[in-house]
């Protein structure tokens, strides 16, 4: 799965932030960093909540300090998308695995990554759902026009329009 995930970041942090200064190229990336730990053939770091708020921690300290701050508003996207990720995939549901190391040191490194712990057809039926909610982002932000799709590309950033057409006016141009 990869869809689903990166759909599910950009669509919970567009809806909950929707601010001009999120970098979303981050926030999907992040949303689906975890997904390639499946490589090893198990769930590592990225599938725990240590390894979310590790991360969180890594980009504040690297951003810290003066003239730092569009870094960080662009860098921290990507532990908020390892946060929509254990959501998404359902790792919240594995005690050992999404508590470690408070839950024990099992859940790391062993058995099936929540993900890929379904069945084919569910799996199938999520990358769709990621590819329709990919669609309503797509409209709903107005990227089939060509100046909104380029500063996503150049920037990361998009807004919501609003229902008249124009940009959405919840969070300001202060934001």
């Amino acid at each position: 799965m990869f869809l689903w995930f990166a759909a599910c970041g950009v669509l919970v942090v567009l809806v909950v932030f929707d601010s001009r200064g999120v970098d979303y190229r981050f926030v999907a990336a992040g949303s689906v960093l975890p997904v390639a730990e499946n490589l090893s053939g198990a769930p590592w770091l990225l599938h725990t909540l240590a390894g979310s708020l590790a991360l969180f921690a890594a980009v504040m300290a690297a951003t810290s300090g003066r003239g730092r701050r569009l870094a960080r508003r662009r860098w921290i996207g990507l532990p908020i998308g390892t946060l929509v990720f254990l959501v998404a995939s359902g790792a919240f549901t594995s005690t050992e695995l999404f508590w470690w190391p408070l839950a024990g040191g099992t859940g790391v490194g062993n058995g099936i990554s929540p993900e890929l712990d379904r069945p084919v057809g569910v799996i199938v039926a999520l990358e769709v759902a990621g590819v329709v909610v990919l669609c309503w982002i797509w409209r709903r932000c107005g990227l089939s026009n060509t100046a909104r799709r380029a500063t996503l590309l150049r920037t990361g950033q998009m807004r919501r329009l609003s229902k008249t057409g124009g940009s959405s006016a919840q969070g300001g141009a202060g934001r």
